[in-house]
C-alpha cells in the first residue's frame, strides 16, 4: 500500500499544479480549481499509466468547423493531461450532441461507458435545462442517476457547469441549475469545475471578450483552450492521494 502512495506522489509530483506554466489569461482563473473530492479511480488509472477519459456534452462542449473537435476542451484537456503526466497515456473520447437535457445524456450514459470504459466521466449539463425550464427537482434525480450510474461502471465523476454569456444571463435562468448542480456534487462528494464562474471572471475583467466569442472563432478556442487546461489541474489535483495522518505528530 505505500508503495502505491509513493508512485503516485512520484508520478503526481511531475504533473503540477501546472498553474505557474499556463497562459496568464488561463492562470487569472486558477483560483476557481479546487480540490474538494478525490478521484480514486483516476488515481488507479494513472499508477497503471492508463488513464481513460468520457466527456459527456451539449453544445457547448464542442467548435464549429473543420478544426472543431481538435480545438474544443476535450481534446484540450487530453493535450493537457498528456504533457502534466509524463508516460502516461491519455486518451479521452466524447458523447457530445447539441440540445440535450442531463436526463436526455442519461439515457445515453450506459452504452457510452461500455464502450469507453473510462477511470473519468466529465459531464457538462445545465444550460439545456435551464433553457427549457426543467423541473428542477426533475434536473437533480437525473444529475444523481447519472453521477450512480457511472460510480457503478467504476469511473469517477467531474460536474461541469452552463457556460457564461454576457448575451444571454439575463435571459436564461442559470444560477439556480448551477446552485443545485453545486448541491449535488457536495452531496454525491465529485468534483465540479465551476465553469461558470471562470468565464464570468474572463469576461468582468476584460480577460476575453465574450461578446465576440461566437463571431470570432479564435477567441472561442482560446477560451476552450483554458477551459481544457484548467480542468487538467481539477483532475490531477483531485487525484493525488491524501498524506496518511500521523497521529502524536509522529
Amino acid at each position: 500500500m505505500m508503495g502505491r502512495f509513493l508512485l503516485t506522489l512520484a508520478l503526481l509530483a511531475l504533473a503540477g499544479p501546472a498553474w505557474a506554466e499556463e497562459p496568464a489569461e488561463c492562470r487569472a482563473a486558477a483560483q476557481f480549481i479546487e480540490r474538494d473530492f478525490a478521484l480514486p479511480q483516476v488515481n488507479r488509472a494513472i499508477i497503471a499509466k492508463q488513464l481513460g477519459i468520457l466527456v459527456v456534452g451539449a453544445g457547448s462542449s464542442s467548435l464549429p468547423g473543420p478544426n472543431g473537435i481538435k480545438n474544443a476542451y476535450p481534446q484540450r484537456l487530453q493535450r493537457a493531461l498528456s504533457e502534466m503526466l509524463p508516460g502516461v497515456t491519455v486518451t479521452v473520447t466524447t458523447d457530445v450532441k447539441a440540445k440535450r437535457t442531463a436526463a436526455e445524456m442519461v439515457k445515453s450514459l450506459v452504452p457510452a461507458l461500455a464502450a469507453a470504459k473510462p477511470a473519468l466521466v466529465v459531464w457538462q449539463t445545465g444550460t439545456v435545462d435551464a433553457m427549457r425550464s426543467t423541473d428542477i427537482d426533475q434536473f437533480k434525480v437525473a444529475l444523481d442517476r447519472g453521477i450512480n450510474i457511472a460510480h457503478s461502471a467504476g469511473a469517477d465523476v467531474v460536474l461541469i457547469n452552463a457556460q457564461y454569456s454576457p448575451r444571454t444571463d439575463s435571459l436564461i435562468a442559470l444560477g439556480t441549475y448551477n446552485e443545485n448542480m453545486r448541491w449535488v456534487a457536495l452531496q454525491q462528494e465529485v468534483p465540479l469545475f465551476d465553469r461558470f464562474s471562470i468565464m464570468k471572471l474572463w469576461a468582468d475583467t476584460g480577460i476575453f471578450d465574450l461578446y465576440v466569442t461566437t463571431k470570432k472563432l479564435d477567441t472561442a478556442e482560446h477560451v476552450h483552450d483554458c477551459i481544457g487546461r484548467l480542468l487538467a489541474d481539477l483532475v490531477v489535483e483531485s487525484a493525488k492521494p491524501e498524506e496518511p495522518r500521523v497521529e502524536g505528530g509522529r
